[in-house]
């Protein structure tokens, strides 16, 4: 009798869902809006001003927003349905880009005026991300969080870098007024989509009232006192902060005449352009990756090998290496925000994302604003080099130190029933 042969038909993934679909629509087309805002804005300001703190600014006022408004608005998010804090933050996205459009077509820019302009746009910021991320749980089953936070990653960064940043520095060449106005329409769609897409109330219910005081103070505990939680949170600001102060002035270490790699403004989109295609490479092989690997590993390993790259433009400031590194850093940084992502969504009840998201993100995007800042001001006075390296070296330490404090055993034992 012939011996039966094994059954290899692999079980079927559970489908992510039409809801989900929206959703991830959605997020695509805010971060396509994003990355032209976040290509042609810089682009402007080096055209305005070639200070390297005045340049800096830019990044402390997206930032700073997170530092003051990050734990109220996750209490907000906790309290109200998370799909109407979407619709009314990106509703209020779209009227300063047209006030703006306004302004760049009536040749009205200034410096300080982009700089306002990016402290109103990163209020909005915090509220749609909050409650984005709050959302994905309710959306997908439990078993496809990391493809749902790896598809969502995906659709932002080819939305935000891959298509906005070339996007962003052809609209300069036409015109500021079109750098702003399409990210503007883009917003009006992603209202329309949203508001239409998803009828469903995403509130989450709730026991009994608390006092706004209550709700912050929970939030805090639950994120301070969490054994896995708290290393990753502290590794994740010092991260913050170096990459912030790196990237605040890494414009002016490629971009014009006295560079070091002397590119056209409307050239460095381009060169950035790898970047996202190793974050979308990256959030397509994350879920599995990790279901290879050993997640808290994947994350360590992820973060140093993209703490290692940000030496190789110091290294060799040519445009072939800088693209290389770029499409590493995107990769290694995707892979490794999905699975922080949702180690965080497997260790933190659902009712209590909101807050315990809006805690974390205050404390570890906090230190942003200080990292452009700091980037700026020592790149102006010691120069840009310096900036890079201790960047570099400060991301490795930090690695260091949080392997020795969270391992795997202590997320798998900690893990909140779904």
């Amino acid at each position: 009798m012939a011996a039966t042969a094994p059954d290899t038909t692999a079980e079927p993934r559970t489908p992510l869902g039409r809801p989900f679909a929206v959703h991830l629509t959605g997020a695509g087309l805010a971060n396509l809006a994003d990355g032209i805002m976040a290509a042609g804005v810089p682009l402007l300001a080096v055209t305005l001003t070639r200070s390297p703190v005045e340049i800096s600014m830019l990044q402390v006022a997206i930032w700073l927003p997170w530092l003051v408004l990050g734990l109220l608005a996750g209490v907000l998010v906790d309290r109200v349905d998370r799909r109407h804090v979407q619709l009314v933050a990106m509703g209020v996205r779209r009227l300063l880009l047209v006030a703006l459009t306004v302004l760049a077509v009536g040749g009205h820019l200034s410096i300080w005026l982009l700089v306002g302009f990016a402290l109103c746009y990163g209020v909005t910021e915090v509220f749609v991300d909050l409650a984005a991320s709050a959302m994905v749980p309710a959306l997908v089953p439990v078993e496809r969080r990391s493809a749902a936070n790896g598809r969502v990653l995906a659709a932002q960064q080819v939305g935000n870098a891959f298509l906005g940043a070339p996007i962003g520095g052809a609209l300069l060449v036409v015109g500021a007024g079109w750098v702003v106005g399409v990210p503007a329409a883009l917003c009006i769609g992603f209202v329309l989509l949203v508001g239409l897409g998803l009828r469903r109330s995403f509130a989450v219910e709730r026991s009994a009232p608390e006092s706004v005081r209550a709700d912050l103070v929970d939030g805090l505990r639950h994120l301070w006192r969490h054994p896995v939680l708290r290393p990753n949170l502290v590794a994740g600001g010092v991260m913050n902060l170096a990459n912030t102060g790196y990237f605040a002035v890494f414009v002016l270490f490629v971009v014009g005449p006295g560079s070091a790699v002397g590119l056209q403004p409307e050239h460095y989109p381009l060169l950035a352009t790898s970047l996202p295609v190793g974050a979308l490479l990256g959030s397509l092989l994350t879920e599995r990756l990790a279901g290879r690997l050993r997640e808290v590993p994947l994350m360590y390993v992820s973060w140093a090998i993209n703490s290692a790259m940000l030496l190789v433009p110091v290294l060799s400031p040519t445009p072939a290496a800088i693209v290389a590194a770029f499409f590493v850093l995107g990769f290694t940084n995707t892979v490794g925000n999905v699975v922080s992502q949702t180690i965080r969504q497997r260790l933190v009840p659902s009712r209590l994302l909101g807050r315990v998201g809006g805690a974390g993100r205050t404390l570890a995007y906090g230190l942003m604003p200080v990292g452009a800042l700091l980037g700026g001001v020592v790149g102006e006075t010691v120069g840009l080099v310096p900036v890079f390296v201790g960047a570099a070296v400060l991301c490795l330490a930090v690695v260091g130190w949080v392997a020795t404090q969270v391992n795997q055993a202590m997320v798998d034992a900690l893990e909140t029933p779904a």
